[in-house]
């Protein structure tokens, strides 16, 4: 009798969607696991910089008149929105960032996220979007922030490799909404940060802001740890005893759709940029 090895890809490919959500999710608790231990032992790198939510130079955003690069709009340039129709521009901030160390790789906490065509949706995003881990995006209703979202397929980390700075973007409205990047529904800038290069402009035009900014939408807090493994849990029995929140349903959707694209010889999984 002769005996065939089949490798762990072939034996993924014949697990029902269900199962496979449970081992996904089994691995992803795992990962966790060893991540809290490495961040124990070992100091994270530095690059420099503060958490920013922010578009990655090049991203074309939907425009009233056409889409156009996020670093080639102008304060009073209309967008289409979500929840408010067509608004103006109120300011844009910018926020470039620098390798403390030229040689080494961006530390994880740098690396923007990448969105591939039709993550979402078919379509949705149109072409690759490149945001900050912190930025949400418009989904079944929730702001849910890219990092949360990363599944290792369509949704990934970009090294940046190429390049030893990188420049971000960011939107304000007179209130807080969600426009159209790359195809994609992403929120604007909900509160104007002093950590932005251009800040002392702001303030020339605006001031101080003199009340609380107030999200257009539910936002699904991105902590990570403990609350990512109760996710995890969640989804890992949710074969046999669903009790997944929204965002649970979210992600397992965007990871089970990611299975599927990675698997289509015309997904491409390289950069673009």
């Amino acid at each position: 009798m002769t005996l065939t090895r089949k490798n762990c890809h072939d034996e993924t490919r014949e697990l029902g969607p269900t199962a496979q959500r449970t081992r996904r999710n089994v691995i992803g608790m795992g990962a966790i696991f060893v991540s809290v231990a490495l961040a124990r032992t070992k100091a994270s790198a530095n690059c420099g910089h503060k958490a920013c939510k922010c578009f990655l130079k090049g991203t074309r955003i939907q425009t009233a008149d056409g889409e156009r690069k996020v670093e080639d709009l102008s304060i009073g340039d209309m967008l289409p929105t979500v929840f408010g129709g067509a608004r103006p521009v109120r300011w844009i901030g910018r926020y470039p960032i620098k390798k403390t160390e030229p040689a080494k790789p961006w530390p994880k906490e740098a690396q923007p996220v990448r969105i591939a065509r039709s993550a979402l949706a078919l379509g949705v995003p149109h072409a690759p979007l490149y945001v900050t881990a912190g930025h949400a995006l418009l989904i079944d209703g929730l702001l849910v922030q890219a990092g949360m979202l990363v599944n290792g397929t369509t949704i990934t980390r970009y090294a940046a490799l190429k390049y030893d700075e990188l420049e971000f973007f960011h939107i304000k409205l007179e209130s807080h909404d969600v426009i159209y990047a790359e195809g994609a529904p992403v929120d604007t800038l909900l509160k104007v940060d002093e950590s932005m290069v251009n800040f002392a402009e702001y303030f020339r035009r605006y001031g101080m802001e003199q009340t609380e900014a107030i999200p257009c939408a539910p936002r699904v807090p991105y902590t990570g740890g403990r609350d990512e493994l109760k996710s995890r849990m969640r989804s890992a029995i949710s074969p046999a005893f669903d009790r997944r929140q929204p965002f649970d349903v979210i992600r397992d959707r965007l990871e089970e759709r990611g299975i599927t694209l990675s698997r289509n010889p015309e997904f491409s999984l390289v950069d673009e940029i």
